[in-house]
């Protein structure tokens, strides 16, 4: 039963449901709810809308979309109530929602009194006093697809800046590509059902997941995101540094377990006088200088240096496993549990537009930003 404490200085909410400053995005619902759904506000007016593109960035993100997907059904479709009108952007709240349509809530009967190993099941229980375990509620990385529906507007808004974001599956498990961005052909990610551009790692990458797949287990990996002729001077020089709100929307993504921009962690391996980008001048005196290599990832002091802005981001195996695993319940007693439903034997190919997404938010928020830094 929820009691509020007599001091009423303990108040059992849920924060953190909203992303942004000026563009920013609040989200709503649980898994097996009726809907999801979210609210953009700040979104400029008069801007054009593509509905078609919004929806075929959240296709790219729905399951059953291939045989290493999980096969839960659905269509995904958005609806928006409020905030266009003849598809054009007036200024006020974007309202939108996502029906629930494939939910089979008895497949998580078994977890109403049991904590899944390495779930929220146990952290929102203690947190909160209650929770909606149907799928892991509001927990459960369904509720991204109302951060493909802002970011998919966001894209928009950068497409006419001429800014592109693409993001791709790197590494899954061991099975790494071995290759810089700019020795891929981008491209071609959308050809391959695990999003790797590269033909021939891709091959063993699904290979590998089908293997894990069968084995009733799970896989990790990296996926990488590049954008490209990013504006000079978008970020803030201290606590919102561009890179540090990139990683704030990364590690906000679920399975995320780790950042990295630039060289990254072999940034230590080197010293300052490898490491270091070096200014070269424009032969053309009426553009900006540019370095000559990109370890920074085009970002310098928190801000943009109009290189191209690269990072990675480290996924963890699914946690939900069609293995058994030991586990305890709420009274604290031992139990074993076995994985039932429909889940992804490896995230990165759906998260691949989410990354993608999270990365246009912040880009259009700085944009929006920028414009307040000069009279």
């Amino acid at each position: 039963m929820f009691n509020i404490p007599s001091n009423n200085l303990t108040l059992l909410i849920m924060a953190g449901n909203s992303f942004g400053t000026l563009f920013k995005l609040s989200t709503f619902g649980e898994s097996h709810g009726i809907a999801i759904g979210g609210v953009i506000d700040g979104c400029p007016a008069g801007l054009k809308l593509n509905l078609d593109q919004v929806q075929q960035e959240l296709n790219r993100r729905k399951p059953g979309q291939s045989h290493i997907t999980t096969q839960r059904k659905e269509d995904d479709t958005v609806e928006f109530l409020s905030g266009i009108f003849e598809g054009i952007t007036t200024g006020t709240p974007i309202g939108f929602v996502i029906k629930n349509e494939d939910q089979k809530s008895k497949d998580y009967s078994h977890l109403k009194d049991n904590y899944r190993p390495s779930h929220a099941d146990f952290t929102y229980e203690e947190k909160f006093g209650h929770r909606d375990y149907k799928g892991g509620g509001r927990s459960s990385a369904r509720e991204t697809a109302c951060r493909i529906v802002a970011g998919a507007i966001a894209k928009q808004i950068l497409n006419k800046q001429h800014i592109s974001i693409n993001a791709f599956v790197k590494q899954v498990g061991e099975i790494k590509l071995d290759k810089t961005f700019d020795q891929l052909d981008l491209s071609k990610t959308e050809e391959s059902i695990v999003r790797c551009p590269d033909t021939a790692t891709s091959e063993k990458m699904i290979a590998y997941i089908e293997e894990i797949k069968k084995q009733g287990d799970t896989i990790g990996g990296v996926i990488e995101c590049v954008i490209q002729n990013t504006p000079i001077g978008l970020g803030e020089p201290v606590f919102d540094k561009l890179h540090a709100v990139l990683g704030h929307a990364m590690l906000s993504i679920n399975a995320v377990k780790g950042f990295e921009i630039g060289s990254g962690f072999d940034s230590i391996h080197f010293k300052g006088s490898e490491l270091n980008d070096i200014f070269v001048a424009s032969e053309n005196k009426n553009e900006k200088p540019k370095t000559k290599t990109n370890n920074s990832g085009g970002i310098q002091g928190g801000i943009s240096n109009g290189m191209p802005i690269y990072f990675n981001v480290a996924f963890k195996p699914v946690a939900t496993l069609m293995q058994k695993q030991n586990s305890v319940n709420k009274l604290g007693e031992e139990i074993i549990l076995e994985g039932k439903g429909r889940h992804d034997p490896c995230v990165l190919p759906r998260a691949v537009p989410i990354v993608e997404s999270m990365t246009a938010l912040v880009l259009v928020d700085f944009l929006l930003l920028a414009r307040c830094n000069r009279l």
